[in-house]
């Protein structure tokens, strides 16, 4: 087991450097926080670089893996490594997964430049909750970016990520677009193998990738509300139209 007491150790600064895009793409590494989503990340697979924790969380680290993935780091080196406002005290690298060929892309979600990290996480660990295994992610958010990652509460572990152009989606896989009017109702679909599309938080999804869709979906509002929230709109349609 190290330890680590000084803020200008340079596997510090490797730390620090996966809170920027640049950072995880030349390590091919991202972090994640807290003991939740670190449980979650390990028990389910994903490949543990090293765990950081300050001493007052050493045990919990220890129940999670050997003392050889353990580091043990002052309070202070933990807050210039942590993403978060209030580090929880416990930090993770994990190794970013290869991604799945297209031959393996099954039924699922694609998030279309959903750009807000908050709204991905949650619709992710949507996927992930109602045991949907693939999600498909054209431009927008980093997903691995610390704000994605604890969003999704470490629900990334549990299911496949591709991260194609929308152009090489459409030579592969029929889809349905989420449209706030003129879809179909969720029950009269069959998600057996459809792809569900959920676009942009501020524009919807590209008119011209409207065209491609094969079919529309539409969740019944009997309110007045004009419109739902990507994430919430996006998690509805997925327990509608997979629940089934």
């Amino acid at each position: 087991m190290k330890t680590i007491t000084s803020r200008a150790n340079e596997e510090v600064k490797s730390v620090c450097d996966l809170h920027d895009s640049k950072g995880r793409k030349a390590q091919n590494q991202f972090m994640a926080e807290g003991l939740r989503t670190c449980t979650t990340l390990i028990k389910n697979g994903m490949k543990l670089v090293q765990l950081y924790v300050t001493e007052d969380n050493l045990a919990a680290a220890q129940e999670l893996n050997n003392d050889f993935f353990i580091t043990v780091v002052d309070k202070s080196v933990m807050a210039k490594m942590s993403a978060a406002t209030t580090p929880s005290g416990m930090l993770a690298t994990f190794a970013i997964p290869a991604q799945m060929p297209f031959s393996d892309l099954e039924a699922g979600l694609v998030l279309a430049q959903i750009n807000d990290p908050g709204n991905m996480g949650t619709l992710i660990r949507t996927a992930a909750a109602m045991n949907i295994k693939n999600v498909v992610i054209v431009e927008g958010a980093d997903v691995w970016s610390p704000k994605v990652v604890q969003a999704s509460a470490g629900a990334l572990a549990q299911i496949k990520i591709i991260t194609p152009s929308w152009e090489a989606l459409l030579k592969w896989k029929k889809d349905c677009a989420l449209v706030v009017k003129g879809g179909k109702k969720p029950q009269e679909l069959d998600a057996k193998n459809m792809l569900l599309v959920v676009g942009n938080e501020a524009n919807g999804i590209p008119k011209e990738w409207l065209r491609n869709a094969d079919d529309f979906m539409t969740i019944p509002m009997p309110g007045k509300t004009e419109s739902l929230n990507a994430a919430v709109a996006g998690s509805l349609g997925m327990y509608l139209a997979f629940s089934k």
